[in-house]
């Protein structure tokens, strides 16, 4: 059967705006010009697309299952001709990317300045955000995520090495109240937490002993979803926090903060770059991607 890809266009915009007037409008025709190649198309496939009433427009079964399998292959389609119109222009336009808080390496200045400085037609648009979601769904481009989180289905690229989370105090509390010496005491200390939005439960503090993890519920007396408070309470003698070590190593660097329970906090695989399987990256997402690569 040949492929009426006009028909596939028009079918497509129906089937994204449940509206012919609105799909004609995006495609620059007519509204009987969108009914008639509706029409068309399902006396083509032999099976109706579309239900229409006066008031709504809503695909059936067969249109449902359609505009599953070919809208991925089209926006494919799409990706390819960009990517040959584009191959000898230089990278450019708007880069979205939701990156976690933690993600030291990469939110820390100089990988995106760097970036920035090589291809200044990219508009880098970071949302530093710790909430779990689909990117794809969202808008964004990519992500960077701890490697653990991130669906077997997305291309990851290492941003950073193996990582240590770690549990920190200042010189002032430790004077005051001593150190835990095992994971278990944190109950009796006082401590600061996070939590990635108002309405979740302070992240479980996790370790590690003899190959076994097992994870501590502390009781924080302070609370925030903010690291940079968690770290200047900690500063301050306020407690005990626990975070990612290379977020803390400046401060254990310069003497303000104690690394704690050191030997039960193991190493895991760190951060990561990541974006949908596609054979053809938009030119921004790949010069992103091979900036990353090159960093490390």
């Amino acid at each position: 059967m040949a492929i009426d890809l006009n028909g596939i266009s028009v079918f497509l915009a129906v089937a994204e705006a449940r509206s012919f007037r609105v799909a004609a409008e995006k495609l620059g025709v007519t509204r009987p010009a969108v009914s008639q190649s509706i029409r068309r198309l399902e006396d083509r496939l032999g099976v109706a697309l579309v239900q229409r009433t006066t008031r709504s427009v809503s695909l059936t079964e067969a249109g449902e299952q359609l505009y599953q399998r070919v809208a991925p292959a089209i926006s494919e389609v799409g990706l390819a001709l960009d990517a040959t119109a584009d191959r000898d222009s230089a990278p450019s336009g708007l880069l979205r990317l939701a990156v976690s808080s933690i993600a030291e390496q990469f939110i820390s200045g100089p990988l995106l300045a760097r970036f920035a400085d090589t291809f200044p037609a990219v508009q880098i648009d970071v949302t530093v955000t710790d909430e779990e979601f689909d990117i794809v769904a969202e808008g964004y481009d990519a992500g960077v995520r701890l490697g653990e989180v991130i669906d077997q289905d997305m291309i990851a690229v290492p941003v950073s090495g193996e990582q240590r989370q770690g549990a920190f105090a200042a010189p002032s509390y430790i004077e005051r109240f001593g150190k835990p010496e095992h994971p278990s005491e944190l109950s009796a200390h006082r401590c600061i937490g996070w939590r990635p939005a108002p309405h979740s439960a302070p992240y479980r503090w996790e370790f590690g002993q003899h190959g076994r993890e097992f994870d501590v519920a502390v009781d924080p007396q302070i609370t925030t979803n903010d690291m940079w408070l968690m770290i200047r309470t900690a500063c301050a003698g306020g407690g005990i926090t626990f975070g990612m070590e290379d977020t803390f190593k400046p401060y254990v660097e310069s003497g303000q903060l104690v690394p704690l329970l050191q030997e039960y906090c193991p190493l895991f695989a760190g951060f990561f770059l990541y974006y949908p399987s596609r054979r053809n990256l938009a030119p921004k997402l790949r010069a992103l991607v091979d900036h990353v690569r090159r960093w490390r």
